[in-house]
């Protein structure tokens, strides 16, 4: 369901026409799965450490490592050049490139929720909300470069700024239950900056990587998303803690 492991409920039957615009609330949905698996293995004494391996594993394991095969395309597609480009984000072979990209973005993932340690269960929905705010950026901004592939449908039935309703909705209601809810663990201020800063990457990763092909495809909308999360779990973890 939702480009996850997790079953569609019986009683729903989405029409995945317009599935995009709803991306980021199961974005939001992922990311308070994972904080709760974070909160589960620190109630059992395990170290933070551990608690974001299994976090980040979790995440991966519900997404089916959908985006992270995105992001390693791409940035193998990335360093082969302009011309071989989509060529090489073709390939079914995992070059260096891809590798280390891979490699580095768990990398920084780890070291963020290590950082943020009893913030992480609150910093993950945000990151993982933002992370499926940068395809539907770019959905709207960008053709799609393959338009008889899986993805196409997304750009096919499109419909302009409406499809950014639910996102700025779900905004307006996190931001409006911080306002009148009493906040212990952190400041009200940092949070309600730091979600609210994520419109940054969400926006200009999607737009480089856009400007840079000329296009998006469906393993750059998932090299967009991986990205943003990353980018603001660091930004969280520099923000909060």
């Amino acid at each position: 369901m939702f480009y996850t492991v997790l079953p569609g409920f019986p009683w729903l039957k989405p029409r995945f026409k317009r599935i995009a615009r709803f991306a980021p609330l199961i974005g939001i949905v992922i990311g308070l799965i994972q904080g709760g698996v974070w909160l589960l293995f620190a109630q059992m004494g395990w170290p933070k450490e551990s608690s974001a391996l299994i976090a980040i594993a979790v995440g991966i394991w519900l997404t089916g490592g959908l985006h992270l095969d995105g992001l390693v395309d791409t940035a193998d597609g990335l360093a082969a050049g302009k011309n071989k480009c989509i060529e090489a984000m073709r390939d079914s072979r995992v070059g260096a490139s891809g590798v280390l990209a891979l490699t580095m973005t768990l990398l920084i993932q780890l070291a963020a929720l290590i950082r943020l340690d009893s913030l992480a269960p609150i910093a993950i929905p945000i990151a993982t909300f933002w992370g499926r705010c940068a395809p539907i950026w770019a959905i709207e901004k960008f053709p799609y470069l393959h338009p008889n592939k899986t993805c196409s449908f997304h750009q096919i039935y499109w419909q302009s700024w409406k499809e950014l309703q639910p996102s700025l909705l779900i905004i307006c209601i996190i931001l409006f239950i911080l306002q009148v809810i009493p906040i212990n663990l952190i400041d009200r201020l940092p949070l309600m900056i730091s979600i609210s800063i994520g419109i940054l990457p969400a926006v200009l990763i999607p737009d480089l990587l856009g400007r840079r092909l000329g296009g998006h495809t469906g393993d750059t909308y998932g090299a967009s998303l991986v990205c943003v999360e990353t980018f603001m779990l660091l930004i969280l973890a520099m923000l909060l803690v």
